[in-house]
């Protein structure tokens, strides 16, 4: 009971301290997953405890071409000197289309419509505009979807603040 006391005091404490919020950040979301690859993402301030992220990803192969276009909200919480980590919701936006020649002989294409959660952790240079960070997107199909209990996406990314 204890140690519960001190974690919701400790969560208390976290909930009512200021994150460093940018105004701006731009830049790359590396991983990806199956979906949409790499993207390119954009990071807008709304608050001093929240922003909103859109990220583009495009994956390009032999047979396999996807774009995904992902929005989420974040509530960002400071951890300790740069440190802070986050959690959002949103929605995600893709579309896809196998060649034939991998595809058991058919072409397939389509789109897809997710509800996406997002949960991480990065670090906020203080000497350069430079913010760096890893975290996990689950989402759930909702249009589309290839898997029932949806997807996991994983990513480092690293953006440029302004």
């Amino acid at each position: 009971m204890k140690k519960l006391g001190i974690l919701l005091f400790a969560l208390m404490i976290g909930f009512a301290a200021e994150a460093q919020i940018n105004p701006h950040a731009l830049g790359l979301r590396l991983g990806g997953g199956d979906a949409g690859g790499s993207e390119i993402s954009y990071q807008h301030g709304l608050s001093r405890k929240t922003r909103f992220e859109a990220d583009l990803g495009w994956r390009n192969s032999k047979y396999y071409d996807a774009f995904c276009l992902t929005g989420v909200h974040q509530w960002v919480f400071p951890i300790e000197s740069g440190f802070q980590w986050f959690v959002g919701v949103g929605g995600q936006f893709g579309s896809w289309s196998w060649d034939d020649k991998y595809y058991n002989g058919n072409d397939d294409d389509g789109m897809w419509i997710a509800i996406a959660g997002q949960i991480g952790i990065e670090y906020q240079f203080s000497e350069v505009p430079l913010q760096i960070g890893i975290d996990a997107r689950p989402n759930i199909g909702v249009v589309n979807s290839n898997s029932e209990l949806g997807n996991w996406d994983v990513a480092l990314s690293i953006r440029y603040c302004f």
